[in-house]
């Protein structure tokens, strides 16, 4: 199975404020996946007819499942490979559900040379209004010597 490329960045190569977005459509079988994966099979996110009768009219994707994008930023784009992901923060603001395109956003909040790791200020938005935020604190190597960028 070939994967996608991950980016190849050190400590050295942030600044804040960088920013790195995905794009993911949630649907039916994203929802069914996760349940599978995880065994919630709350029928908030399984059954039409249990869902249509909640406060929410209709079935939700799971909120980590919503949540879970963050990761693909983290170890495909921001940091990328080097990166080693220690904790996660999450504050789940509204429902998403099947069909909703959500925008995963990690932007560069702190960086602690001293310890050589960054703090990525994380969110997941749907049609402008934030779903999930949080913080994500990740440990990032500096560059080898004998990787330095030429001049």
């Amino acid at each position: 199975m070939t994967y996608p490329t991950a980016t190849d960045l050190f400590l050295d190569d942030f600044c804040l404020g960088q920013v790195a977005e995905r794009r993911h459509v949630i649907e039916d079988a994203d929802i069914l996946t996760f349940a599978g994966i995880t065994g919630d099979y709350s029928p908030l996110h399984v059954d039409d007819e249990f869902a249509r009768r909640s406060r929410f009219g209709r079935r939700l994707a799971h909120g980590l499942l919503t949540s879970s994008f963050i990761t693909g930023i983290i170890g495909m784009e921001l940091p990328g490979r080097n990166g080693i992901y220690m904790s996660q923060t999450l504050r789940f603001r509204r429902p998403v559900f099947i069909g909703d395109e959500v925008l995963v956003r990690a932007t560069m909040a702190t960086i602690d040379e001293e310890k050589s790791r960054i703090t990525l200020a994380t969110s997941c938005l749907v049609d402008g209004e934030v779903v999930v935020d949080g913080e994500a604190l990740i440990f990032v190597p500096r560059r080898p010597h004998s990787q330095a960028p030429s001049s």
